[in-house]
């Protein structure tokens, strides 16, 4: 196959880019490239593995028939949208001609470059591109584990966990306490925990004005800190409370059955009629078990290829990677999964790598015709991803409610144009 550069950086989507292309050689045999994942790294990974060279075969591996997105889950809460117009599924990629295997990875071995499924199968590859998202450092919060999430919901990996949640704020008394704990970061999508905040607050505004919302937070700033925080008091003026770390808003404890909260400052206890336990984050267990996480729980790679610096061949995008100044996000999983794909297929054709470009927007809804977004650019920069200075930027603070309701019909097709493109 030979792609010229004009057909490459169509490819590539909206805020990526190349600066060196691969040029194609012919080789022996079709190389295999197993993904693992289906969220947006691991989806948009294949599709565009499949555009960069048509003669690689691809295998994803994902044991779900449906992907449920986190970005837009707050708005279920919000009760501004259903569970299922947050559905994805992959038949789009058989178009592009991806084998989905519906089995779940029990092994990977590195070293012979093969991965053992829980059907029996034991897949050969020649590159391994690992999307596992995040999973939760269960016992960071005294108290708080799997089980305790059955009753006091995380609802940061989207489906039963925003059902159960979506739930108990609709059997939640009016004049009742909701109660948020936010972690330190890394965590997926910085913003989530603020627009969550938000929507709830909408929900409360409009069916529970008796009630409260108390944010517990771990740190002492947090992303669209300042737009966020005019918006409640434009809106929801006397609603909610944010405490950050330094004055009680370390949770350091759960009571469960008692449905309380006690914080760092002298174990001060917290009452939530419903609890959203937010605790802190790692890489999911399968880059645990695999040897790609480091002692800081996440992914370090060559942060040009997407490469594990801890094991051979083998990718990791994603929120379960290292990858500079980008922050955790199905947005920054998208563009990661281009760069990573197009590295691959430069690897695998014995070429040099091209160097890579990113975008990153993040858009939330404060009310459903209120809307504010971040964005920013990065490029490489000694080895590291890092911000390109005087890129992106927040949505201006004097905006007016036109410019609000604007981004708010920006967020929705946000997300309708990057679903399409992970898995359409």
């Amino acid at each position: 196959m030979t792609i010229n550069r004009r057909q490459f950086l169509g490819y590539m989507g909206a805020g990526a880019a190349m600066t060196a292309l691969p040029v194609l050689r012919a080789r022996a045999a079709n190389p295999h490239v197993v993904v693992v994942g289906g969220g947006f790294g691991g989806a948009t990974c294949t599709k565009y593995l499949r555009r960069y060279d048509n003669a690689i075969d691809i295998t994803l591996i994902e044991p779900n028939a449906q992907y449920i997105t986190c970005p837009a889950s707050n708005w279920v809460l919000g009760g501004l949208r259903e569970m299922d117009r947050l559905t994805q599924n992959y038949t789009g990629l058989k178009a592009h001609n991806v084998k989905h295997v519906a089995a779940r990875v029990e092994r990977i071995d590195a070293a012979k470059r093969r991965v053992r499924l829980d059907n029996g199968d034991d897949l050969s590859y020649d590159r391994l591109v690992v999307a596992p998202g995040i999973d939760f450092i269960w016992g960071s919060i005294e108290g708080y584990d799997a089980q305790a999430a059955e009753q006091i919901p995380h609802a940061y990996k989207a489906g039963a966990q925003t059902t159960l949640l979506r739930k108990q704020l609709l059997d939640m008394r009016d004049g009742g306490t909701v109660l948020i704990s936010v972690p330190g970061d890394p965590f997926r999508c910085p913003p989530g925990p603020y627009e969550r905040v938000s929507m709830i607050a909408h929900y409360l505004k409009t069916h529970k004005p008796k009630s409260k919302i108390l944010v517990l937070d771990v740190k002492e700033k947090f992303s669209k800190q300042g737009l966020f925080q005019a918006a409640w008091q434009e809106l929801y003026p006397g609603l909610i409370e944010w405490v950050p770390g330094s004055v009680g808003g370390k949770v350091e404890r759960i009571d469960v059955a008692k449905r309380t909260v006690y914080t760092q400052e002298g174990l001060e206890s917290h009452h939530g009629d419903v609890i959203n336990l937010i605790c802190p984050h790692r890489a999911g267990t399968l880059a645990q078990d695999a040897g790609l996480a480091d002692a800081s729980g996440w992914c370090p790679i060559d942060q040009k290829s997407f490469e594990s610096t801890l094991q051979p061949k083998i990718h990791v995008i994603g929120d379960a990677c290292i990858a500079g100044a980008m922050p955790k996000s199905g947005h920054s999983a998208n563009n990661q999964a281009k760069m990573c794909a197009a590295a691959i297929v430069a690897l695998l054709n014995e070429q040099e790598v091209p160097i890579p470009s990113h975008v990153n927007t993040c858009y939330s809804l404060v009310a459903p015709n209120y809307g504010i977004s971040v964005a920013a650019v990065y490029h490489l920069k000694d080895g590291a991803i890092t911000a390109v200075e005087g890129s992106g930027g927040v949505s201006p603070a004097d905006a007016n409610a036109q410019f609000r309701q604007r981004e708010a019909l920006y967020a929705e097709g946000w997300y309708a144009s990057i679903t399409a493109d992970s898995f359409g």
